[in-house]
């Protein structure tokens, strides 16, 4: 089946208001940027984003939380974003925060068709007995805090329950794809794309390079195409437009 849809605003033409997305990319590697522009200019709101972080330097999910269109995050990192701060402490906009691996995981577990599972990732802290603020009231005290999670013992040491993640849509970025939605991602980008990509009903690829079925090895492919459902091929100058959050110059 050839996936491609010629733009990418026909590719998220269908996300609704209230839609929940999880979002690929670490840092600014690997930010499905033009997929993000397109649903910003669709006006979509009140949007429910799983990712690892929110964009930075009004890039990435940083375009749609300054407009004030994402209702809640789930992620576990923040970073040096001033707005995602200042909306979550203002109490404008709930936040679940999760280990990092716990983020991960849950995201594969959703794909993978896996309801739950135990990790030992959070066990004696809030994460598992519960209090950490989702939603603060904006007067310095919380309005919403997380519930405690069940916590069980395996061979005298304990785990917390985790539920695996599933979201309406899901967007990402790969470095290479076929019209069959197989992908490939490249090197840190690799870090939440397939996840993100796993987790998604409805999973939109762009890709920086679009290559007939069978030009990849199927020993490469990152992603199988059963997990896409659209394809969007990035112009030469949108493939290009890579930002870097923070320079550093060594002599």
């Amino acid at each position: 089946m050839d996936k491609v849809v010629a733009t990418a605003a026909e590719a998220v033409a269908d996300i609704r208001d209230g839609a929940s997305i999880a979002v690929g990319g670490f840092g600014l590697s690997g930010v499905p940027n033009e997929l993000i522009r397109a649903l910003h200019a669709s006006g979509a709101a009140e949007l429910r984003v799983v990712s690892n972080n929110c964009g930075a330097l009004d890039s990435g999910l940083a375009t749609l939380l300054a407009a004030g269109r994402i209702a809640r995050v789930t992620g576990s990192y923040i970073g040096s974003n001033k707005e995602f701060a200042r909306q979550y402490l203002s109490g404008e906009l709930e936040v679940e925060m999760i280990p990092q691996g716990t983020l991960a995981e849950r995201l594969r577990a959703g794909g993978a068709g896996i309801p739950a599972f135990y990790t030992p990732a959070g066990v004696g802290t809030q994460v598992a007995e519960g209090g950490l603020p989702l939603r603060h009231d904006g007067h310095g005290g919380v309005a919403l805090a997380s519930p405690p999670k069940e916590v069980r013992e395996f061979d005298g040491t304990p785990y917390v329950l985790e539920r695996g993640i599933r979201t309406d849509y899901a967007l990402v970025r790969a470095a290479k794809g076929d019209r069959h939605g197989n992908l490939v991602f490249s090197r840190s980008a690799r870090n939440f794309n397939p996840l993100a990509a796993m987790a998604g009903r409805v999973t939109v690829a762009e890709v920086e390079e679009l290559v007939e079925p069978g030009a990849i090895d199927p020993d490469a492919v990152h992603l199988p195409g059963i997990f896409v459902r659209r394809v969007v091929a990035l112009t030469a100058e949108q493939a290009a437009d890579k930002r870097i959050e923070k320079r550093t110059v060594r002599g």
